[in-house]
């Protein structure tokens, strides 16, 4: 009998503006993750700065990281050893199942396995 383990994602959701599209990308984030039952823990940096930011051991457990982003991100160098996808905040709120079809490959990847999406 199989266990299926819970998956863990954590996000960073970032705009030029840090306004509207980067909270917009994390409310739109949540409601995905909760229709595929994953957990998530995203960080917003915004115009208020960084917000609910995410600790080294959220990304140490983390089964892949989401860089949804339209600037170069504060600590960006936290996930350089990660599995993670990363994309612009438009490419994702125009076609969000892209992106999470794409998260849902990198569940089975190897490990610092880097993928930039268009």
């Amino acid at each position: 009998m199989a266990v299926i383990t819970e998956r863990h994602l954590v996000a960073v959701t970032a705009c030029v503006s840090g306004v509207a599209h980067t909270y917009m990308a994390a409310e739109r984030l949540e409601k995905l993750c909760q229709q595929e039952k994953w957990s998530v823990h995203i960080e917003t940096q915004g115009a208020l700065g960084v917000e609910n930011e995410l600790t080294d051991d959220d990304i140490r457990r983390a089964d892949v990281v989401l860089l949804i982003a339209d600037i170069e991100l504060a600590g960006s160098e936290r996930f350089e050893h990660t599995r993670y996808v990363k994309c612009g905040i438009n490419a994702f709120l125009r076609d969000p199942q892209r992106v999470m079809g794409a998260v849902r490959k990198m569940f089975s990847a190897p490990q610092h396995t880097q993928l930039i999406l268009d």
